[in-house]
């Protein structure tokens, strides 16, 4: 299984979004510190959820960090987010 494959399942599991994109972006940063030739290290969601209503960025931030946490202290380098609720 992928990185992706696992963010994916992980964050469909957690926080069920309406719409959730992960885009591995590893390909544009090749050669800088912490990417890999074989890529899975640079992401970027779009995400849409019920679930950040209410919630400010930070908190929406937090969320998918927590959920991601493990992905995050190990293969993932750099993880950048676009999140909106329903009612955004």
């Amino acid at each position: 299984m992928t990185i992706k494959e696992k963010i994916e399942i992980k964050i469909n599991k957690i926080i069920n979004p309406q719409l959730l994109e992960v885009i591995d972006e590893s390909h544009k940063h090749a050669g800088h510190v912490g990417a890999k030739p074989e890529g899975e290290t640079h992401f970027h969601i779009n995400m849409t959820a019920n679930e950040f209503d209410g919630m400010n960025r930070v908190q929406r931030q937090r969320l998918v960090y927590k959920a991601l946490a493990e992905e995050l202290a190990g293969p993932v380098h750099a993880l950048s987010l676009s999140l909106k609720g329903s009612e955004d």
